[in-house]
């Protein structure tokens, strides 16, 4: 899977669309972000950093298809794996377990070495228009 939005998110929406039996979409409570040392995959288990905390991210209200996130949450005091490459970030919808909303590929890797912070300064999920 190339990184984007999971299949169970996506069927969602469209459930809302179609209304299938009265379905309607209920905003997450909070979203989180997990870290990955590659691709997390369809489900978003693949490639799981050593560090699993999930640390939670609001976001700006959309606008022209674009959600952006207005905080920058922080892996700090790195205990997982020294000299681990992180690549790609996966969101859910729980601190743990839950369920796989998208993943992202970072715009550069980044070697997070023992005692580093590492801080996702922006992050946005984009629905192209039609045009």
């Amino acid at each position: 899977m190339a990184v984007g939005t999971s299949q169970t998110l996506n069927n969602d929406w469209l459930k809302c669309i179609q209304g299938s039996g009265g379905t309607t979409y209920t905003a997450e409570a909070g979203i989180y972000a997990q870290l990955h040392t590659a691709n997390p995959g369809t489900v978003g288990t693949t490639s799981v950093s050593s560090v699993t905390t999930r640390p939670t991210l609001t976001f700006t209200t959309p606008t022209t298809g674009v959600l952006n996130s207005s905080s920058s949450p922080s892996w700090s005091s790195w205990a997982g794996t020294n000299g681990e490459v992180v690549s790609h970030i996966g969101f859910f919808d729980a601190s743990s377990a839950g369920t796989f909303l998208w993943s992202a590929a970072l715009s550069a890797s980044k070697t997070i070495n023992t005692d580093n912070t590492f801080t996702l300064s922006s992050c946005s999920l984009t629905i192209t228009n039609a045009s």
